[in-house]
């Protein structure tokens, strides 16, 4: 399974300004047949609420992160340290909840979408988008920085692959709290629970060390709902 999914890249990831580039690669007829949430059908998000609590997504096994996620701790380890005081999840107050859809919607009006081949000629590169453009990897590495500033633990907050609506790799990030995990998306402003988002999951960033954990191409309830 881990062998088909983290296999050829895909040609149509490298054309799309709107996607990213070279994260991982999957025969796109494995995972193309659910159906995704469109933004206009998912009701307006109100930050003075906090959502109701869903279950989370269970991790099945160690995997090896991404080439260039292992690049970017190379050049800025203190990125990739994880602080085993810290607490692996949020509790999930109003506060908190409102920085987490503040902090969304800010990067992704902030960040212009660009494919790592355009931006800086090659697949795949992650990286902070200091000059206003980015890929998807690239606007979740500024939010969890955003995050940490407002003092939300790093540890709780992992990077995460995916596959979306058109079988192609993307990067979210996974806010893990007591109320289930959330993920902060540069495709939608709103923060969604994990089982909204129809993605389907492969592997996060691990909360002990370097390794990351397998997600086991898990489609979200919604797909399955939807298909």
């Amino acid at each position: 399974m881990q062998q088909a999914v983290f296999g050829a890249i895909s040609t149509r990831l490298r054309n799309r300004a709107l996607r990213c580039s070279a994260i991982i690669g999957i025969a796109a007829a494995q995972f193309v047949s659910h159906s995704f949430l469109e933004e206009s059908s998912i009701h307006a998000q109100t930050v003075a609420f906090i959502p109701a609590a869903k279950q989370p997504i269970l991790a099945g096994g160690k995997a090896k992160p991404t080439a260039g996620w292992m690049k970017f701790c190379e050049k800025l380890p203190a990125e990739c340290e994880i602080n085993p005081a810290e607490p692996e999840t949020i509790t999930l107050t109003s506060d908190v909840w409102h920085t987490l859809v503040s902090v969304n919607k800010q990067v992704n009006a902030k960040v212009k979408p660009r494919t790592d081949k355009a931006h800086w000629g090659v697949e795949d590169r992650w990286d902070y988008p200091d000059d206003g453009y980015g890929d998807c990897e690239d606007y979740q590495i500024l939010k969890r920085k955003r995050l940490v500033e407002e003092g939300l633990p790093h540890r709780a907050m992992r990077m995460t692959v995916v596959i979306d609506e058109e079988g192609l790799g993307h990067a979210v990030m996974m806010v893990r709290t007591d109320r289930g995990d959330f993920i902060l998306d540069n495709k939608r402003n709103a923060v969604l629970p994990w089982s909204q988002t129809g993605y389907v999951y492969i592997k996060r960033e691990g909360s002990t060390g370097s390794e990351w954990a397998y997600l086991g191409g898990r489609i979200s309830p919604t797909a399955t709902a939807n298909q």
